[in-house]
């Protein structure tokens, strides 16, 4: 089993909490990027109970992932983290594939895939 992204324990838990509170405990963590943002490429996650062909299906600290066959080699090495801070918390992305990022982080590129930037950000 490849593990493309690895999610930290707390990441682990905050979807955890997220798959109770929305009813998904069954679902899938689906993790995929797609075009836009002001660096090309945005992030996405969701749940999602339906594996496609071509996903590739593994799990990291419980939870059942599955990242699409395009999204894949993008995504490969990247952890998430969820950080809790006195302002709230929130999903950090760290991807060794992004040349560039975007100030806030929601959007990137990689050497491969610079996507079409939009005004997103």
């Amino acid at each position: 089993m490849i593990v493309i992204v690895t999610l930290t324990e707390p990441a682990a838990n905050r979807i955890k909490e997220m798959m109770e509170q929305e009813n998904e405990q069954d679902s899938f963590l689906r993790i995929g990027i797609k075009g836009g943002g002001c660096t090309g490429l945005s992030y996405g996650m969701g749940f999602d109970t339906e594996v496609n062909d071509g996903d590739e299906q593994f799990e990291s600290n419980g939870i059942k992932v599955i990242v699409d066959v395009d999204s894949a080699p993008a995504l490969k090495g990247t952890v998430i983290d969820f950080k809790q801070n006195m302002m709230g918390g929130g999903f950090t992305i760290d991807n060794p594939n992004a040349i560039a990022s975007c100030g806030c982080g929601s959007s990137f590129r990689t050497a491969t895939n610079a996507g079409t930037p939009t005004s997103d950000c």
